[in-house]
């Protein structure tokens, strides 16, 4: 590349702008771009660490069948034949697409066109079902279309943000920041957290709410009965731009008839609730941010009705600095909203029931066999598999046998299917072991094309990077297989521009005076403007993006109305005595869905490097787990082994586990092998935040980790788990079968690293200790330590001496007696990933009375410098140290002192 690129992240749906641009030393640099409205320059730490994700290794670059390579013209006609030979055999419905919220718009309008339009079935969706499916169907049941009405800068103008399922500290830091440091002399937003943990986004929070899992509904209506209780209703509103008042009201009234009813089903404080209620009352600026915590549940929908409700009633929609705000997951999940990526809608914001708008697009596309129904939804697609119902399936850039609930079946599902394809950038994840056809995709930083944010803003993703080996565009695959089906006409796609406009012209042919989404105004762009398209809101039906949707009162409903839904509640997930525990689940601060970009970044890596689960401390001695001990967690669906964390953060009678970790990275990680695949009715989004669990101790006979410079296998290990680190891959690892002879067992391990290196070796039988490693030219290679149980050597220590070219003799002498020379103490996890500052640094600096700020302690530790995304946990360590002083007895602050 020469000069700058501006592109756009490819990690959540924020759609932060980048550039992208060579240094002088030739290395590639990507920075946030402050021209970019979305971000204005700020990245977090995923972003930060993108050059370090681009390397080719682990890539997939060229077709394989069947395992073997293969060119593009056997690879592409080997799945039309399949496709079409089972479509003649067993009809449409008999194949499916299984697409992704990394997909950009350009490949999900070429994938559903020729599913929906030439195929002639409704069965593709997206991985998106899984997180923003109940906020879709939520809008639409409110606002008559799916539409966000808010924009960023509302979350700089509200004086009220109420952050509920969202642990947006972590997972949008970039719009948290956009909250909390607001400019110089703009007053800060009070901030109500809702949510069963106490997480980063509690730092600045003015107010905690940890509601029993499951209750949100009943919390927001018990919001909308107080409101009209002490007369916060905009009654001329009301009057004038929504139905169901009424009816919605007499609802809440008989689930949350008042304060006290919610405070005791939710397990809130009476005072707590109280408080919050009269906070949105009184504050007409109020913005209510949610995302998975709401959506992924049984009753998504509803919960995120009743949070509309609330804004409604109030005629707090699509105002500035107000408004319900719906964060999603991905960089392209509204994309494939408005192509119609889900198998419930047709196109360009058009539903199966609109008899008039499929006929438009039927029209507009020429389509020779357009879809009539819904097709399966993303659950519904792996189960029909196992049922031998679907024989073909085509899944684009996501990784089911990892993310999908119920997660051993659709493994099952998808080893007895009878043909499954993938397009991937990577050659080895959990389902391309699966695929008899792997098709190579573009990367991002290869691709080129559009994505939309969650606040309707498209932005251009452009290449900057070589296309490596045989690797294509996914609208380029996707017009490929079209053509072999005989469609080749309709997709004679040459550049991602062509498909833009066609796309454009779409929203414009099918929208009427009822429907917002409209790009039509793009529809004649010519390939030098999409080129050099900037970011842009839609609606752009004449010219100019629309930064306030709704604010006028009218909706795109038949009466131009917004509905209020009636909430009725339903019952809790509840644990019994066989399951004594529920399951959250949820995303790391530094880590992307299944990792098979992140794992490549050792400074991301840092922050986990093995499964852990959360868990308070009672619960953790009713189930005899310690902190740092392997624990086993058991469900009705599977098994899931991880590292305990016991923590005051996590409420009583529930755990949580991140979503990311497969078994590229450990054993018995997966998360959806333990979730139920029980969906919402009207969303058909998966419940992935309550599942009834145990929690046992995993006994094993004996535990060890492994430091290494190249990669290594461990044998014989009944639990595993790697991660890559700076300058070496760190295993951790227990089994239950003792080897006869350790050395002989570690020199199997280590023994290609052993080659023509130093060998030291100590064991003591009695204890059950072992420590063995490597030397070679006087540095170290590798390093293995065992013990009986989990309680081994600091880890910090040992890595670091792989940064010596040549250990110093008291490092080979602690190599074997398992504690450093000069002990400088465990630092503890990384805090800031950008610097790798650790805990015990921070806590050093705050310790010495003299960083009482946070920019304070960035200037002393380096920490929050960078991207900022650590700035939440370094508030809530200053407050705690605080919390700490304050409580302290006078004799130990004068000590102190």
């Amino acid at each position: 590349m020469s000069g700058e690129t501006r592109t756009t992240c490819p990690y959540c749906g924020v759609g932060c702008g980048l550039v992208a641009s060579r240094a002088a030393a030739g290395h590639l640099e990507i920075k946030g771009d402050p021209a970019h409205p979305a971000n204005r320059g700020r990245l977090c730490a995923k972003g930060a660490a993108l050059a370090e994700t681009l390397g080719l290794e682990g890539r997939a670059l060229y077709p394989e069948i069947n395992g073997r390579r293969a060119n593009w013209a056997e690879a592409l006609d080997h799945t039309a034949d399949v496709f079409r030979r089972t479509i003649d055999e067993y009809g449409p419905n008999s194949v499916a697409f299984y697409v992704s919220g990394q997909l950009l718009t350009e490949d999900y309008y070429a994938a559903n066109k020729l599913m929906k339009g030439f195929i002639g079935s409704g069965n593709i969706d997206t991985n998106s079902r899984l997180c923003m499916a109940s906020s879709v169907a939520g809008h639409k049941r409110a606002f008559g279309e799916d539409v966000v009405p808010g924009n960023y800068d509302d979350l700089e103008l509200a004086d009220l943000v109420v952050i509920t399922g969202s642990n947006a500290a972590w997972c949008h830091p970039v719009l948290y920041q956009r909250m909390t440091l607001r400019e110089p002399g703009a007053p800060a937003p009070r901030i109500v957290v809702i949510d069963p943990r106490r997480t980063a986004s509690c730092a600045d929070a003015n107010l905690h709410l940890a509601p029993k899992p499951g209750t949100d509904a009943i919390l927001f209506n018990g919001l909308l009965v107080h409101l009209a209780r002490t007369g916060h209703i905009d009654q001329d509103y009301v009057a004038a731009s929504v139905a169901g008042y009424e009816d919605t009201l007499a609802a809440a009234q008989v689930s949350a008839p008042d304060v006290e009813s919610v405070a005791a089903a939710c397990g809130l404080d009476a005072q707590e609730v109280w408080q919050f209620y009269e906070w949105f009352a009184r504050t007409e600026r109020t913005v209510t941010l949610y995302s998975q915590g709401i959506n992924q549940s049984r009753t998504g929908t509803d919960k995120v009705n009743a949070i509309l409700n609330c804004h409604l009633a109030t005629g707090r929609v699509g105002k500035p600095g107000m408004g319900p705000f719906s964060l999603t997951g991905q960089p392209n999940a509204m994309g494939g909203r408005e192509v119609g990526g889900l198998a419930n809608q047709v196109a360009a914001h058009v539903d199966f029931g609109d008899a008039a708008g499929i006929e438009a697009v039927r029209e507009f596309w020429k389509a020779p066999a357009m879809a009539a129904a819904p097709g399966l939804k993303a659950t519904e697609i792996f189960e029909a598999i196992g049922r031998g119902e679907i024989k073909a399936l085509w899944i684009m850039g996501t990784n089911p046998a990892v993310s999908m609930p119920g997660g051993d079946a659709v493994r099952d599902a998808l080893a007895a299917a009878e043909f499954v394809a993938v397009s991937d950038c990577a050659s080895d994840t959990d389902s391309t072991r699966f695929a008899d056809v792997l098709f190579p995709a573009l990367a991002w930083g290869e691709k080129d094309g559009t994505v939309t944010n969650s606040e309707r803003r498209i932005s251009r993703q452009r290449n900057f990077l070589p296309v490596p080996g045989e690797a294509r565009a996914d609208w380029w695959i996707i017009s490929e297989i079209a053509a072999r089906l005989g469609f080749g006409a309709s997709f004679d796609y040459r550049s991602p521009a062509q498909i833009f406009r066609e796309h454009a012209g779409l929203t414009g042919g099918t929208s009427g005076p009822a429907r917002l989404f409209d790009i039509s105004d793009l529809a004649e762009i010519d390939d030098a403007v999409y080129g050099a398209l900037n970011p842009v809101q839609w609606p752009l039906a004449r010219g100019a993006g629309s930064q306030r949707l709704l604010a006028s009162g009218e909706f795109p409903t038949l009466d131009g109305r917004a509905r209020m839904i009636p909430i009725q509640p339903a019952a809790t997930v509840t644990a019994d005595a066989k399951r004594p525990l529920i399951l959250n689940t949820g995303r790391l601060r530094d880590q992307w869905h299944t990792m098979t970009r992140t794992a490549k970044s050792p400074r991301l890596t840092a922050e986990a490097t093995e499964p852990v689960i959360d868990i308070n401390p009672a619960d953790a001695g009713n189930c005899a787990l310690e902190e740092g001990a392997l624990a086993r967690i058991e469900s009705d669906q599977g098994v899931l082994i991880a590292r305990v964390h016991v923590t005051e953060a996590q409420s009583q009678g529930s755990l949580f586990a991140p979503i990311h970790f497969s078994d590229r990275f450990a054993s018995d990680a997966r998360v959806g092998s333990l979730i139920v695949p029980v969906c919402d009715p009207i969303s058909g989004q998966p419940e992935l935040k309550q599942t009834p669990v145990s929690a046992i101790p995993f006994d094993a006979a004996w535990h060890g980790f492994a430091l290494s410079r190249e990669p290594i296998e461990i044998i014989g290990a009944d639990w595993w788990a790697r991660a890559q680190a700076a300058g070496h891959q760190h295993t951790e690892f227990a089994g239950n079968d003792v080897p006869e002879d350790w050395d002989l067992w570690a020199r199997s391990i280590l023994g290609e690293l052993h080659g023509g290196g130093e060998w030291l070796a100590f064991g003591d039988k009695g204890l059950g200790l072992y420590r063995f490693a490597v030397l070679r030219g006087g540095a170290l290679a590798a390093c293995l330590f065992i013990a009986p149980d989990h309680n081994l050597p600091d880890r910090q220590w040992l890595a670091g001496l792989f940064a010596e070219s040549i250990l110093k003799p008291v490092d080979r002498m602690a190599l074997l007696t398992g504690a450093p020379a000069e002990p400088a103490g465990d630092q503890g996890p990384v805090v800031c990933a950008c610097q790798g500052v650790r805990l015990g640094t921070i806590e050093a600096a705050i310790a010495d009375g003299n960083t009482k700020s946070v920019a304070a302690l960035s200037d002393a530790t380096g920490a929050g410098a960078t991207c900022g995304g650590c700035r939440a946990e370094l508030t809530q360590m200053l407050k705690t140290h605080r919390q700490h002083l304050n409580s302290a007895p006078m004799e130990a602050l004068a000590e102190s002192a």
